[in-house]
């Protein structure tokens, strides 16, 4: 099979060596995806609503470059650096997923490589189309 790697264009892609996305096969996974812009700065600084938001319109994206769209999620995960914060990001996902309902994980963790993200969501998605 295939394996296709695809950028989202964050700083880190070739400091750390990864791709936004992976497909193989029907295959995708969207890897942590924190609240950046375009420009690599962070989006919606302390507020949670606005950088969910930012990260599923990313995820967004890089599914549609791999072929794919939202409809084909089939996990995601939320990482937080405040639990308190699940209802809030909940909430926006829900605005994207309330009628695919993909399998769902969140947690807490204690920080991300930049301290001004509160989140970043990963996916894995399965083009059955």
């Amino acid at each position: 099979m295939k394996r296709q790697l695809i950028s989202g264009g964050s700083p880190y892609e070739d400091i750390v060596g990864f791709s936004r996305a992976v497909r193989v096969g029907p295959y995708i996974s969207v890897g942590g995806t924190a609240p950046m812009d375009a420009d690599g700065n962070t989006v919606g600084i302390g507020d949670i609503s606005t950088q969910t938001k930012q990260c599923i319109e990313t995820i967004k994206l890089a599914l549609e470059k791999a072929g794919s769209s939202l409809n084909d999620v089939v996990r995601i995960r939320m990482l937080l650096t405040n639990i308190e914060d699940w209802k809030a990001a909940a909430e926006v996902r829900a605005t994207y997923f309330q009628t695919i309902k993909p399998v769902d994980t969140i947690m807490q963790v204690t920080r991300f490589i930049n301290p001004e993200w509160l989140i970043e969501i990963e996916v894995n998605a399965i083009v059955t189309s």
